[in-house]
């Protein structure tokens, strides 16, 4: 995801239940020739009532060849109708064939010179009514499990924008249902495009901590007010993320680490981790508002407490009495998956 002069801007991929184009353009030509086949059907069982110019019966080719100039409308009138069947086919069968050949020749590239049109159309409306979504600038293996998070978390597909500059990326965030953006996020124009300033959250997920830098710098000062997650890979560069106005910093190297240190001497607990991790089975880690009445908290069914947060900090055990809990206080609990 680093900076490139050759990025495009402003891609934007809605995703979109589409038939492979091949596999469309195919479709119509087997049915293009089949209408064909049909008139020359037609004729062959109506040979009778029609006549060459040269005199000679009509046959197969003959057909085939009548068929074809006549459903594209060439009609060089070689091969004439001449008696009243014939003619009566000609007017049922074979001039609504020549009628539907021509629209699926049309409707095709009618469909060819509009769809860019449209496509341009439904990309401004969804930039005139996105709003308090989800931005997930770099959708590699860690981008795409943030996003699958959010969805098991309850996050709608459509809330959720997934900007790269790899095409497969874009094809596969786009296969998920998710609004993809084809550019580099350290650039401002496709940031614009992503409607950075009307975002919710904003997971940075580069594959390098100096595009993390950058991307977090742009992103914070084009929305001061979007809960802001980078992650990194080397630990020295902490403390650029923290100043470039990231909300949370998770250090991936130390993370899986420090799992592989748990794992050594305490492999049940990895398992517990691993469940609390993964929403929507088994237990899971949840931050919830405390309900209070009275003057006390109350918890919901069902819950365990483990930490009370305070403008951002833990509260330490003995600050955490049910009954002087404020408003604005967030509980962190164990619950089972709902």
């Amino acid at each position: 995801m680093g900076p490139t002069g050759n990025d495009h801007v402003g891609l934007v991929r809605l995703p979109r239940r589409a038939r492979p184009p091949l596999a469309s353009i195919g479709q119509r030509v087997l049915f293009a020739l089949s209408l064909i086949v049909f008139v020359a059907v037609v004729v062959l069982a109506g040979e009778d009532g029609y006549v060459d110019v040269t005199g000679d019966a009509i046959g197969f080719l003959d057909a085939i060849y009548y068929a074809s100039v006549t459903v594209t409308t060439t009609g060089y009138g070689d091969i004439t109708a001449i008696s009243d069947g014939a003619r009566l086919a000609t007017v049922l069968l074979i001039t609504p064939a020549r009628i539907v050949f021509l629209i699926l020749v049309v409707g095709t590239t009618v469909e060819v010179l509009t769809d860019q049109s449209r496509q341009l159309w439904l990309t401004e409306r969804w930039r005139r009514r996105v709003n308090d979504h989800y931005l997930i600038c770099g959708f590699g293996a860690t981008g795409q499990a943030a996003a699958d998070d959010l969805i098991r978390r309850g996050v709608a597909a459509g809330d959720i924008v997934a900007v790269d500059r790899n095409p497969e990326a874009v094809r596969r965030a786009t296969d998920q249902g998710f609004v993809a953006i084809q550019g580099d996020a350290t650039q401002n124009a496709v940031l614009s495009e992503a409607a950075v300033e009307r975002a919710r959250a904003v997971i940075v997920t580069p594959n390098r901590d100096d595009t993390a830098v950058l991307v977090t710098l742009t992103v914070r000062e084009r929305n001061p007010h979007a809960h802001l997650v980078t992650g990194l890979r080397q630990q020295e560069n902490l403390h650029l993320l923290e100043q470039g106005g990231a909300d949370q910093v998770i250090d991936s190297t130390a993370a899986v680490g420090r799992m592989l240190g748990l794992a050594t001497v305490a492999p049940s607990t990895v398992q517990i981790l691993d469940d609390l991790l993964d929403a929507g089975t088994g237990l899971e880690l949840v931050e919830i508002a405390p309900s209070i009445e009275d003057g006390q908290a109350i918890l919901p069914s069902g819950v365990q407490l483990v930490a009370v947060i305070r403008d951002g900090r833990r509260l330490h055990p003995e600050e955490t009495d049910m009954t002087a809990l404020r408003t604005g206080d967030r509980l962190v609990v164990f619950r089972e998956s709902e």
